[in-house]
This record gives structure tokens, C-alpha cells and sequence, in this order.
């Protein structure tokens, strides 16, 4: 059982979006897994066994708990009721309260289904009277992280403060070397990352922030929880 799973379409994923959370998570003591629906592969300079330690090396940066890999095709990731019923699986067997799931607007067809897949699996995890194995399972909770491809600029739900946590969410980044390191086109990325990350800590005040976006309210027991 974990208390959060963070969804991705591939590895690195999460790392973008919402690598400095996922540690600042683990560093409050909540068990965070991330869930790959695809290997990422193929890619220019990857292979399933490089993209597989990268991810490994990575979740390890960040103090995840637990990272799996599913067995979704890269580049062909479709809302699928297979797709749906994988993802489903693991929910009830991690049996999370939260989940943080892709931005519903991309310009990658594999985010725009990992959002979708995301929000079916949810649902799919509470079912009765199915072949699934364990008990249903319905996280309370889903929020939506950004790692798109669009030079979009939208205005978050909240943002979490990730000072203490960027450093770790580049080292995390730079683990995937065959993706940027060996990828002369993708060499900026975490650099505008690092940039981006800083951008959202002037919005609030602090030296980093990550956003994060929901389509329910949000609550919170005090006035000391907004501060």
C-alpha cells in the first residue's frame, strides 16, 4: 500500500512534471510509487534495458518507494479497456489516497491518452463483480501535474513549494542521459526546466515551485493550511 501514485505515459515523465513533489512527498514521510504506462522505447539513443535503469536510477533520486512499468505500446498509447483494466490492477493493489496525473492538454497523443487512461483507471479500480484480482480501490483524490509539449502557460489550481527538492528533481532528470545528455536536440530541456521550476517559486514566493491543477475543490481543516 502506498499513500500517493504518480501516472506518467513514460519514464522521465513524472520527473518533468512533478519530480520536485514526488520528493518532497517522500521527505514527509508519504510512500509515493510512479507508474510508467510505456517503456518510452524506442527513442533515437535508448533501448528498453538503458530507459529501464534511467527510471530505476531516477525514482531512486527522487525517494519513491516502488516505480512499475506497464506494459502499454510508446508512440501507440491509446484509452483502451485493456490499457484501462492494467492500470486499474495495480491501483487496487496499491490502494493509493492520491494520484497525480497528466495534464488533459498536449500535443503528444500518448499524454492525452495517459490522462485519459489515468481517469478510467481510476474509476475501473472500484468496480465489483470483475475478473480483477483484490479488493476495489478508489482513490480520493486526483490532481494533474504538467509535462507537455504545447508552449502553453495555464493557470494552476495550486503550487507546491519544491525549494528544498530541485536540486534532486535535476539530478533525477539527469539520470535519463540517453533522453538529453546523448540527445543533442533535447540538450536545453532540463535547463528550461530548472527555469520553469524557478519561475513558479517567484509566483509564490519562494526560490522553486511545480503547478498542479484539479477539477474538484480542494480542502483544507484551517486557515494554517493556505499560509
Amino acid at each position: 500500500m502506498v499513500d500517493v501514485v504518480c501516472i506518467g505515459a513514460h519514464p522521465d515523465d513524472v520527473e518533468i512534471g512533478m519530480g520536485g513533489a514526488v520528493a518532497a512527498m517522500a521527505d514527509q514521510g508519504l510512500v509515493v510509487a510512479i507508474v510508467d504506462l510505456t517503456n518510452g522505447e524506442p527513442t533515437p539513443h535508448g533501448s528498453p534495458e538503458i530507459r529501464a535503469a534511467e527510471a530505476e536510477r531516477a525514482a531512486k533520486v527522487l525517494g519513491a518507494a516502488e516505480r512499475r512499468t506497464l506494459s502499454q505500446p510508446n508512440r501507440y498509447l491509446m484509452d483502451t479497456i485493456e490499457a484501462r483494466l492494467e492500470l486499474a490492477q495495480v491501483l487496487r493493489e496499491l490502494r493509493p489516497q492520491v494520484l497525480f496525473v497528466p495534464y488533459p492538454l498536449d500535443a503528444h497523443p500518448d499524454h492525452l491518452a495517459a490522462h485519459s487512461i489515468a481517469v478510467a483507471g481510476r474509476f475501473y479500480s472500484k468496480l465489483t463483480k470483475t475478473q480483477m484480482s483484490g479488493e476495489p480501490h478508489y482513490p480520493r483524490r486526483v490532481y494533474q501535474y504538467m509535462a507537455v509539449h504545447m508552449r502553453i502557460v495555464a493557470k494552476p489550481s495550486f503550487v507546491i513549494d519544491v525549494t528544498d527538492a530541485l536540486e534532486r528533481k535535476i539530478e533525477a532528470l539527469r539520470a535519463y542521459k540517453s533522453q538529453f545528455s546523448e540527445n543533442e536536440s533535447n540538450s536545453g530541456i532540463i535547463s528550461m526546466i530548472d527555469l520553469t521550476a524557478r519561475t513558479w517559486g517567484a509566483c509564490i514566493g519562494t526560490q522553486a515551485g511545480e503547478p498542479f491543477f484539479t477539477d474538484e475543490p480542494v480542502g483544507v481543516r484551517s486557515l494554517a493550511g493556505l499560509i
